[in-house]
């Protein structure tokens, strides 16, 4: 098969911005295991209410820029809301049960949101078309460049920007990371450890809910779109360290690009490509490709 330089090109675009999706949800899904400790399932069912409440949101503003980007702010939100109820009603009981009892538990509420969904917005297919400012595209060494896409490459930085520095460079990042390690200690001079977990949680949850609203204008909107992605920023998780937020950028990078360049060098086979490159990336290093918080 021969492989032009333009149709690679194009491919490693494409799997750019699968990546600024992946990294976004995972680095959520990461940051919760990491500090909480929780295998959380049902991060995959938020991800699916976080795209089905930007459809609703930017219809209900007209569908145009100003609809998207409300959509945008307001469904990841909401999403975080939702989670908070989540984790003050049933979660926060829970944390000191073994790993397997809050696995089966987040699995019990991704099968409980995947009927909520189901009764909210119905069966059917949604779609969202990408807001007018992003459509068309750019182009750069005669390469054609959608907007969209160059407006998700310039998310996915952003996001592992402000990622690093809630994380290190602010209290309750900084409490967060102590609690993780030792929350007994926290909770002994006096902070809040209850409630430094819930915020963890909400904005794991609203990473989930953000990586919806993005996708949304990318492929369709539909029920079951939460099961593909649970099990890809799983295993970008495992792959980059469990806990490791640049693990997880890192996991995500080569599971978005090898799968993009799958199609093009052998379409009938793409999918396996990225599930191989999490075997070998296992094989030769077991516990993940950096330090694992666990």
């Amino acid at each position: 098969m021969h492989i032009t330089l333009t149709a690679l090109a194009q491919q490693i675009l494409v799997g750019l911005s699968k990546t600024t999706i992946l990294f976004i949800v995972s680095s959520g899904l990461s940051l919760v295991l990491g500090v909480l400790r929780i295998p959380n399932v049902f991060h995959g069912s938020l991800y699916m209410v976080g795209a089905f409440l930007a459809f609703t949101i930017a219809k209900a503003f007209g569908g145009g820029t100003a609809g998207f980007f409300l959509a945008l702010l307001l469904a990841p939100v909401a999403v975080a809301l939702i989670s908070l109820v989540a984790e003050r009603a049933l979660l926060c009981h829970l944390y000191e049960r073994e790993h397997m009892m809050l696995l089966l538990f987040t699995f019990s509420l991704a099968l409980v949101f995947g009927d909520l969904v189901k009764l909210v917005w119905g069966s059917e297919y949604r779609s969202l078309s990408v807001p007018p400012v992003f459509q068309g595209s750019f182009t750069v060494i005669g390469l054609p460049l959608p907007r969209y896409s160059v407006f998700l490459l310039a998310v996915g930085p952003l996001v592992a920007l402000g990622l690093w520095f809630l994380t290190n460079k602010t209290k309750i990042g900084k409490i967060a990371r102590a609690a993780a390690v030792h929350r007994e200690m926290v909770g002994a001079v006096g902070i809040n450890v209850s409630w430094v977990f819930a915020s963890v949680f909400m904005i794991g949850c609203f990473l989930g809910g953000l990586g919806g609203a993005l996708v949304a204008p990318m492929q369709n909107i539909s029920q079951g779109m939460d099961h593909t992605i649970i099990i890809e920023a799983f295993l970008i998780v495992i792959m980059g360290g469990l806990g490791n937020i640049w693990g997880a950028l890192l996991g995500a990078l080569i599971f978005g690009l090898t799968d993009s360049i799958g199609v093009l060098v052998w379409p009938q086979f793409a999918i396996v490509f990225p599930y191989v490159a999490v075997i070998v990336v296992l094989t030769l290093r077991p516990s993940g490709l950096l330090k694992a918080t666990w």
